[in-house]
């Protein structure tokens, strides 16, 4: 994968994405901190989070920019955002001894960076079953076991991002990592709408997209610090 290929995806990926409203981006950030507690979010709990009132906090879950990334289970409580999930997973994201889940690989690369923790990867080469171990910071990819670890991510024109489910169905469902080039190559050959990247280079896609959707709020909470 060359420089000018992964900055056209960069750009592909930042057109498909929305724009959240300062408002919607600090509400996106804690709900995801919300859920990194391990359990399903209710509205209740998120308002408390925020110190927004139930309606308004409603009103983002279900008719705001922030609604086509939530995944609400049969109670109404919030069971995943952008990624991450409370429910499990191929992609296992331990977070302070709490073992949470990620809808697809590379979710488990920009979020460390949302939730301001460093993070423990766990997944499995869908070609070969090996498993794919990864320690990551919020700035940078700490640890990678095996060293020739690749993923596959999906172009944005084949991705419907019109609801969770869709998100899921289309996207993270395509998105894995692998244990070295040559099983990644071999399922992207299978499946077209994906394409090859190094670690590194989908580290750096995760961020990007992060500042599209979440920058403002990521260095209001780094400035406070």
């Amino acid at each position: 994968m060359t420089l000018s290929t992964l900055a056209t995806l960069d750009e592909l990926w930042q057109s498909a994405l929305p724009r959240l409203s300062v408002g919607e981006q600090r509400a996106g950030i804690v709900l995801l901190r919300e859920l990194s507690k391990g359990e399903p979010v209710s509205a209740s709990q998120l308002a408390q989070a925020l110190g927004t009132p139930i309606g308004e906090t409603e009103s983002l879950l279900t008719d705001s920019t922030l609604r086509p990334f939530v995944y609400a289970g049969s109670d109404g409580r919030v069971e995943g955002f952008f990624g991450l999930a409370t429910r499990p997973t191929p992609h296992r994201l331990i977070v302070d001894g709490r073992t949470l889940w990620t809808w697809c690989a590379q979710d488990s690369l920009f979020l460390p960076e949302l939730l301001g923790v460093t993070a423990r990867v766990e997944s499995r080469d869908p070609e070969t079953g090996d498993l794919v171990h990864l320690t990551v910071s919020p700035e940078r990819i700490e640890a990678v076991e095996p060293e020739a670890v690749t993923i596959s991510i999906v172009r944005p024109d084949t991705a419907d991002l019109t609801s969770a489910a869709r998100v899921i169905a289309t996207a993270c469902h395509f998105i894995f990592f692998f244990a070295d080039r040559a099983s990644g190559e071999r399922w992207v050959a299978a499946h077209p709408q994906t394409t090859l990247l190094s670690i590194d280079e989908a580290f750096t896609l995760g961020h990007r997209q992060n500042a599209r959707l979440f920058g403002q709020e990521v260095a209001r909470r780094a400035n406070a610090v």
